[in-house]
């Protein structure tokens, strides 16, 4: 089969390799219909998460058609149409029981390389490094789902790809980090990074009931789509002192919770400390650049809620660990735990209260996905989103 291939830092190649098989009797095999290039692919192509491999197949986003089961999958049959949660759970644990099933117990076999980074392992995750269990992605024209009695949940109606495909990853985790920000009715939501996640964490928002979104990114066009597709104002931080605006904006208050949808490549317009965060990481003293994240902490309201759902992978520098500290605040976080909302978000999409393709700008076939990552890298023709058909 064709897929496409990590190999090495901004390098990937759509190449043959073997197809998958059974491997265990709660495996499913899966024809890909649809798949889509993640802004945490960027990181692995960019070189900052560690254990990847020359030839690693990538992509956590994936959906399409079952065409082989194994003896302990009773739920699905050959010919179903399914989305595949990112996250690899067994559905057993004590973790899956509580609902957590990014931090599986049972799903990744390399738990012991993740412990010595983060003290314990979490799930294993398709196509994201061998820290998460080396499981070969979905950027391919076919892959191997364990637990598939577990995870993939069926498309039992007429909807196309593109209005489901999201329920694989970025659409749950925008609305987990806008569920952890406890909105009850009439808050302001402040969301740092208008890409997909970040869009989607505002429309969430919105669905639970803010009454206030405020998006903040340097790409103007991410902004714009920001205000025309869920009301945010907007906020340029390349222009701008973003916490004297956020006060403005909250007549002194604060937002009441701030998500960070942007992760371990942020940027800042304060070139001294962008210099830093960068110098550092090309020497791997850090692993990841903070900017986003500090500047959520200190804009926060005293007593409010930061959440955080950009990926980071390792050590920051400078964290203001103070005023999180002396100020209340509480943060949450966490990757997402993709089978908890595949049901309930589904049902909104059914009933017409969010169409998640809305982030998508550019559709290209598998054998494009070098090209389309560096459209996404590098923003070109206001790209948001990247959709790969295979």
């Amino acid at each position: 089969m064709r897929a496409n291939c990590w190999m090495g830092r901004t390098s990937v190649e759509v190449r043959d390799v073997p197809d998958p098989t059974i491997l265990n009797e709660r495996d499913a095999i899966v024809k890909i219909t649809s798949t889509a290039i993640c802004g945490s692919d960027l990181h692995l192509y960019d070189g900052f998460i560690p254990t990847m491999e020359k030839g690693d197949v990538l992509g956590h986003e994936f959906m399409g058609e079952v065409v082989e089961v194994g003896s302990g999958v009773g739920d699905l049959r050959p010919g179903d149409r399914v989305v595949v949660p990112f996250p690899i759970a067994c559905g057993a644990c004590n973790a899956c029981a509580a609902g957590l099933y990014s931090v599986c117990e049972n799903s990744n076999p390399n738990a012991g390389m993740a412990e010595k980074l983060w003290g314990y392992a979490g799930a294993g995750i398709f196509g994201y490094s061998h820290l998460t269990g080396g499981f070969a992605g979905g950027q391919a024209q076919y892959a191997r789902v364990p637990f598939a009695d577990v995870g993939p949940i069926k498309i039992e109606n007429d909807l196309p790809d593109e209005k489901v495909l999201f329920l694989s990853d970025i659409f749950p985790t925008g609305f987990m980090g806008a569920e952890m920000c406890d909105i009850t009715g009439g808050e302001v939501i402040a969301v740092w990074g208008a890409g997909p996640v970040g869009l989607l964490a505002m429309a969430s928002a919105r669905l639970l009931g803010a009454e206030r979104v405020i998006a903040i990114d340097r790409f103007d066009y991410r902004l714009q789509k920001a205000a025309a597709e869920v009301g945010a104002e907007t906020i340029d931080y390349e222009k701008v002192d973003v916490e004297e605006v956020l006060k403005d904006l909250t007549a002194g208050r604060g937002p009441d919770a701030c998500i960070d949808a942007v992760g371990m490549e942020a940027h800042t317009d304060l070139a001294p400390l962008q210099l830093y965060d960068r110098a550092k990481q090309a020497v791997r003293a850090e692993t990841d650049r903070g900017p986003a994240l500090r500047q959520a902490i200190t804009s926060c309201r005293n007593g409010g809620t930061v959440s955080v759902i950009g990926v980071y992978g390792g050590l920051m520098d400078k964290f203001p660990v103070g005023s999180w500290m002396n100020r209340g605040i509480t943060m949450r976080t966490g990757q997402c735990h993709v089978q908890r909302y595949t049901r309930p978000l589904l049902d909104r999409i059914e009933r017409g209260e969010i169409d998640p393709s809305f982030v998508i700008s550019h559709r290209l076939p598998l054998e494009e996905a070098p090209r389309g990552y560096e459209i996404f890298k590098q923003k070109q023709d206001e790209c948001t989103k990247v959709v790969l058909s295979a």
